[in-house]
C-alpha cells in the first residue's frame, strides 16, 4: 500500500485524503485506527465503542485469532496481544500461555476476544468452557476477566452481557 496523508477535516474525526484510495487501503486504516484506539493508557468507558474496534481488527480475517485487551487496575489499555491464530472454524487456546502473558504485562484485568470466521458472532459450548477455564486460572493469580467478546461480520457478542462471567 502506498503511503496516504490523511488531512485533518474542518469537523473534528473528520479527514481529507490527498489522493484517491482502494478498499483495501480504507480496510488498513481502519485497522490502524481501531489499535489508536486501543493503544496503551486509553481508558475503557464504553463497551459499544470496544466492540466497534475488536470487530474491525478481527472480522475479515479467513482464520480464528484469540486475542487478549490487556488492562491494568484502572481499566486502562497496556496493549492488545494476538495469542493465537487458529484455522476456518477453531484455535487451540493454552491457558498456561494466556496467564504468563497476563504476568509479563502485570494486568489486572483481560478482555478476551477471538473472531469466528464463518460470521456468526454467537457463543459456542466450546467458546463458553474456554470462558471458564480461563477465568479460573486468571483469578489465581488475580487477574480478572472483565468480558469475552466474539466477534462475526453482523457484530459482536459479550459473554458476560449474557451472563457467562
Amino acid at each position: 500500500m502506498k503511503y496516504h496523508k490523511l488531512i485533518a477535516g474542518e469537523t473534528t474525526g473528520t479527514y481529507v485524503m490527498d489522493s484517491p484510495v482502494t478498499e483495501a487501503d480504507i480496510l488498513q486504516m481502519a485497522q490502524q485506527l481501531a489499535m489508536s484506539r486501543l493503544a496503551k493508557g486509553r481508558a475503557l468507558t464504553e463497551p459499544k465503542q470496544v466492540f466497534s474496534h475488536l470487530q474491525t481488527l478481527l472480522r475479515y480475517h479467513e482464520h480464528e485469532i484469540f486475542a487478549l485487551l490487556l488492562l491494568d487496575t484502572k481499566h486502562r489499555v497496556i496493549g492488545f496481544r494476538e495469542l493465537f491464530r487458529g484455522t476456518l472454524d477453531g484455535a487451540n487456546v493454552y491457558p498456561r500461555e494466556v496467564v504468563k502473558i497476563a504476568l509479563e504485562h502485570n494486568a489486572a484485568a483481560v478482555i478476551l476476544v477471538h473472531n469466528h470466521p464463518s460470521g456468526d458472532p454467537e457463543p459456542s459450548q466450546a467458546d463458553r468452557t474456554l470462558t471458564t477455564t480461563l477465568k479460573n486460572a486468571l483469578n489465581l493469580v488475580g487477574t480478572r476477566i472483565l468480558d469475552h467478546v466474539v466477534v462475526g461480520h453482523e457484530g459482536c457478542v459479550s459473554l458476560a452481557e449474557r451472563g457467562y462471567l
